[in-house]
């Protein structure tokens, strides 16, 4: 990405970041991306999903039928899903925020399509 800091966080730093520390000024444009680019919905998803995997790999060694194993997890697996799936504008904008950036840049690429369209509905339609 042009004009992108070539300055990422280390594994602690990482670390810190994913559970709500801000990072050093120097690595905005990196928070910016992470949180607003190409994936930052799939890296949303994974971090909640991920630390979830031990518990739902430990339901598999529970006694009883598969059945049963399987709806445990789900029990786990569909709210977590639902939840984060509901709150991603909300962690998004915590995580602006909190490294100093606008909130609002999550909403860039709508605000984006949005002018085109209407520009494109205006080159369309309106004559002056």
């Amino acid at each position: 990405m042009e004009g992108m800091s070539r300055t990422e966080p280390s594994l602690i730093q990482r670390v810190k970041y994913l559970l709500g520390r801000p990072l050093p000024d120097e690595m905005r444009e990196w928070v910016r991306n992470d949180v607003t680019g190409p994936g930052a919905a799939r890296r949303y998803f994974m971090r909640g999903i991920v630390p979830l995997i031990p518990i739902l790999i430990a339901f598999a060694f529970v006694p009883g039928p598969v059945i049963i194993r399987l709806c445990m997890m789900l029990l786990l697996l569909l709210p977590l899903l639902y939840f984060q799936f509901a709150l991603i504008k909300v962690y998004r904008r915590h995580l602006l925020s909190t490294n100093g950036l606008d909130p609002e840049l999550i909403n860039a690429t709508r605000d984006r399509r949005r002018d085109s369209t209407r520009s494109e509905y205006e080159s369309i339609y309106r004559r002056d």
